[in-house]
């Protein structure tokens, strides 16, 4: 089984640019209507799709209303990439921290308000 999770957003043309210019997303699929993009080693992949199109059916028409979801990203080095982003400006929602549960992690958001957590695994304290 496979899980691919898709928002529905006016803002196709800010969020490719937001996923592949910042976090380095590939594309793996795009139409006037579809963005399918996978992470950079192409394990998993999230999808945006434009509201109110003809050829979707009713329950895929309205559009995410930008608030109540969150996604995480697991990388190796969260410290990387956490200077990585700042170095390009990005507002950094959650300051590098970590948490008693074995967190290290900070958080951004996409041009769709979604809550990014980027997030190194460790053994909790």
């Amino acid at each position: 089984m496979k899980l691919n999770a898709g928002i529905i957003t006016e803002k196709l043309a800010e969020t490719k640019a937001f996923y592949t210019e910042i976090l380095n997303f590939g594309v793996t699929f795009e139409n006037d209507f579809h963005l399918l993009l996978h992470t950079p080693n192409q394990e998993a992949e999230i999808s945006f799709l434009l509201p109110n199109h003809p050829s979707q059916q009713p329950i895929f028409q309205l559009p995410f209303q930008n608030q109540g979801v969150y996604i995480t990203i697991e990388v190796e080095n969260v410290d990387e990439i956490y200077r990585e982003l700042k170095a390009k400006n990005i507002p950094i929602e959650i300051e590098l921290r970590n948490e008693p549960w074995g967190d290290r992690h900070f958080a951004i958001k996409d041009p769709n308000n979604i809550g990014i957590d980027i997030v190194t695994y460790t053994k909790p304290e």
